[in-house]
């Protein structure tokens, strides 16, 4: 195919997938030969950070292009406000009918339903723009009538399905869930993803100008740690390299108050269902197990997204797919002894992005060791469909870097993202620290020399990367770090200030009619 052919488009979304779980980027335990073949054919962009955390803020930055600041999408169950444009209502002007397999997490503007609708009871709401194939709710009842039907009788009894038959999995042994490998989540989306490129190929046949556009929004590898044979004995624990940063978790807590908060209040159960406790207590051990289990999951996904690019190669549609793959953010998977994602640290934000354009043979293969963010994506795919990127858009199109493998002169030289640690509707963490919710939220810069983190009303960090690149010294206040502080504080404000929303920002109505220039 050419550029100025209409390709399909498939969008994978893993979730809390670490940019470093690629065998293609050099990781010495985890194995992802289908993804390493979607790189040699494409283009993987090696510094490339989600926008927020947790699900719905980082997912909310990569489906409207906008920062957290201007999307508003602060917390899981923040309402999308509905004014915002997204990546599917984009396609569906352009002609596509976006399909979603998986979630969005985007909930509800409350303002556009009644208060009785139970839309409102809900943060998993679906994105405007798409149309719902498939879901997986957290109370995961379509996976689990689909298990009732694979003959797990169980599913349906309110047992949990990911504690394995032997008892809770604490401390962590790698005990594998009921189900087996070709039936897990990821498996049952993609079952029903090949299902439905079936019927798009034989609508196909009858319009042969046909397009589709496809979002696959896997959970995994999204906690409960766990993984079917064989995928949990691909990695020992013994094999896993020691984390970054302090192993002692009072050592990390005494960073920061945000560090020290989490650590009071990670439990156990967000990793393995019904342990109880606290995960500071688990040893630099049983975090290498948890590591061990989840660079299986890693691979177990890699394996089901090897069955979808099959799918496309059967029904010969792989060399006009145009394919995104990306998470929504990372994990700290035990650095600095944590577990989530949440904070400052690169292990929470650092995520994958490979993007395989069948007609952008130049590039293929390449790599872009510049700065990309998750906004970027958006006005990257309306730029490889020749459509007008709106001047509201905070990300930058990737399109030249695609189709010539060449970086723009005027490229970014840091990323950012934001992280809000309000509590709503209680404001727990607000009253811990003695703060408006408002005050509750953080920004970050991230250079290759020098990260800072500017919070609303905690105290700030400065990491000097090119002596600390594992973020263990604050030197905020430091005497003599004083000058780089103050340079990165002006460098993020200025950040704020030239990305405030720019809807109608950029236009005028004048004698002549409406005017506008371009944003860049």
């Amino acid at each position: 195919m050419t550029s100025t052919e209409r390709p399909n488009i498939l969008l994978i979304t893993a979730d809390q997938w670490r940019a470093d779980c690629l065998s293609a980027v050099g990781h010495p335990l985890v194995q992802t030969p289908n993804l390493d073949k979607l790189a040699s054919e494409g283009v993987l962009f090696e510094q490339h950070y989600a926008g927020a955390a947790p699900c719905s803020p980082a997912r909310a930055c990569l489906y409207t292009g906008l920062y957290q600041m201007n999307n508003r999408v602060c917390i899981n169950g923040s309402p999308l406000d509905q004014r915002h444009d997204t990546l599917a209502l984009a396609f569906r002007r352009l002609g596509y009918d976006p399909t979603l397999f998986g979630y969005t997490d985007q909930s509800q503007d409350p303002r556009g339903v009644h208060a009785n609708d139970p839309k409102l009871k809900s943060y998993e709401g679906l994105l405007p723009g798409f149309n719902w194939r498939i879901s997986i709710p957290d109370h995961q009842y379509p996976f689990l009538s689909w298990l009732k039907e694979k003959g797990y009788d169980e599913a349906l009894s309110g047992v949990n399905m990911c504690i394995p038959q032997t008892g809770v999995d604490d401390p962590p042994q790698g005990g594998v869930p009921r189900y087996r490998a070709e039936h897990t989540e990821t498996a049952y989306l993609v079952d029903e993803f090949r299902r439905w490129l079936s019927e798009q190929t034989l609508q196909s046949s009858r319009q042969p100008d046909h397009r589709w556009f496809a979002h696959v929004s896997f959970l995994r590898p999204h906690p409960p740690f766990t993984v079917p044979a064989p995928y949990d004995t691909l990695v020992s624990a013994d094999d896993v390299a020691d984390f970054f940063g302090s192993t002692d978790p009072d050592v990390v807590a005494a960073m920061h108050p945000l560090l020290e908060w989490i650590i009071e209040t990670n439990s156990k159960d967000r990793f393995i269902p019904g342990a109880q406790g606290l995960a500071r207590e688990w040893t630099q051990q049983d975090l290498k197990q948890i590591a061990a289990t989840y660079f299986g999951m890693v691979a177990e996904v890699d394996a089901q997204i090897g069955r979808m690019v099959e799918a496309l190669k059967s029904n010969g549609t792989y060399d006009n797919t145009l394919i995104v793959f990306t998470s929504d953010h990372g994990e700290q998977l035990g650095d600095h002894t944590l577990l989530g994602k949440h904070g400052f640290f690169d292990s929470s934000y650092h995520i994958p992005l490979i993007i395989r354009d069948p007609a952008a043979t130049t590039s293929a293969g390449s790599r872009m060791a510049e700065f990309t963010e998750c906004i970027d994506i958006f006005p990257t795919l309306l730029a490889r469909m020749g459509a007008d990127i709106p001047q509201q858009l905070d990300g930058k199109s990737l399109q030249p870097v695609i189709e010539t493998g060449v970086v723009p002169s005027s490229w970014r030289n840091a990323a950012h993202w934001e992280f809000d640690f309000r509590n709503i509707p209680h404001n727990a963490t607000g009253q811990r620290f003695n703060l408006a919710p408002t005050q509750c939220n953080m920004s970050v810069l991230r250079r290759d020399d020098v990260k800072y983190a500017h919070f609303a009303g905690l105290p700030p960090l400065l990491f000097d990367l090119t002596i600390d690149p594992e973020e263990t010294r604050n030197v905020a206040g430091d005497p003599g770090y004083q000058a780089l502080q103050l340079e990165c504080a002006q460098e993020l404000l200025s950040w704020r200030a030239e990305h405030l929303d720019q809807s109608l920002a950029l236009s005028a109505l004048t004698d002549e009619g409406l005017a506008s220039v371009p944003r860049k």
